[in-house]
């Protein structure tokens, strides 16, 4: 491994930053004019079916299960490695130019809500679901809410990028990361071996924002690095991750702005349940990664 002394002052080298290179750049703001669609519900969703994307995804799919009618809800595909997230209609709902991003019309003026944790919170509230009302579970439900907003970017930014996006392998990164995920499953496996679910046994909205990752990450499908972090030997969160994805409402809500895989699990855009018509009940529930 070449070692690298950083330079007095860093300046950005447009050719750096491997597979995301193109989308990547140290400024925000819009790079072009480009107005976001509006369908015909209060809640439009512009989002691609990323781990964060599909935490709102699966929670709208859960309300609606519920019988929540108003969570009815628009999605629209952002192409991220287009830079549709970069057009001004989407840097005006989400000024950080990340999906997920969400408008809820249902009011008499629209609220923009951006981050995935404050979308899934603002719904919980919203619908009185997924939620403990219980001062207690409440506040143990938002601390593993919290725990994966600050623990995914070991995992992906850190884990993912250096394991499988880098341009080139490093033994330090990879080693320093991989010792970081396989910690956060540790904790995820001794909070799981006495509960049912995440914060307890209640399926909360902690569980919808820690299963895309840590769920994803055992179930083969970030990175496929399942065998290199013998995923298989945290045995409490295989139990979780399969359980939680024999929901429908959650195959449902990782079909939600899919864009890559096997063709019978995408579904670009969700204005209806009836889009899902097209992929029957036993495609969804076979469908390979």
């Amino acid at each position: 491994m070449t070692e690298y002394t950083p330079p007095k002052v860093w300046t950005w080298d447009k050719e750096s930053g491997g597979r995301f290179a193109s989308i990547n750049r140290p400024i925000a703001g819009a790079t072009h004019d480009k107005e976001l669609p509006v369908g015909k519900h209060p809640l439009q969703l512009y989002s691609l079916a990323t781990p964060n994307g599909v935490k709102v995804t699966i929670m709208l799919e859960e309300l609606l299960a519920a019988g929540h009618k108003g969570a009815e809800y628009d999605a629209w595909l952002i192409r991220i490695n287009d830079g549709d997230q970069f057009g001004s209609g989407f840097v005006a709902v989400n000024p950080n130019s990340k999906i997920p991003a969400l408008m809820d019309r249902s009011g008499e003026k629209p609220i923009r809500i951006f981050e995935s944790g404050a979308i899934l919170t603002h719904l919980a509230e919203k619908f009185g679901a997924f939620l403990p009302t219980d001062p207690a579970a409440r506040a143990e439900c938002f601390s593993w809410l919290f725990w994966q907003m600050g623990a995914a970017p070991y995992l992906g930014g850190g884990f993912g990028h250096f394991y499988a996006y880098a341009p080139a392998k490093f033994e330090y990164p990879i080693d320093r990361f991989s010792m970081e995920v396989k910690r956060q499953l540790d904790v995820l496996d001794r909070q799981l071996a006495e509960r049912r679910f995440i914060a307890g046994e209640e399926y909360t909205i902690a569980d919808m924002a820690i299963w895309p990752w840590y769920g994803g990450l055992v179930k083969g499908w970030l990175y496929e690095a399942g065998e290199f972090l013998q995923v298989q030997d945290y045995k409490n969160v295989v139990r979780w991750a399969d359980e939680i994805y024999a929901r429908p409402a959650v195959k449902r809500g990782r079909m939600v702005n899919r864009a890559f895989g096997d063709p019978a699990t995408q579904l670009h855009e969700r204005h209806d349940a009836s889009d899902f018509d097209t992929k029957t009940q036993d495609k969804i529930a076979t469908a390979a990664e």
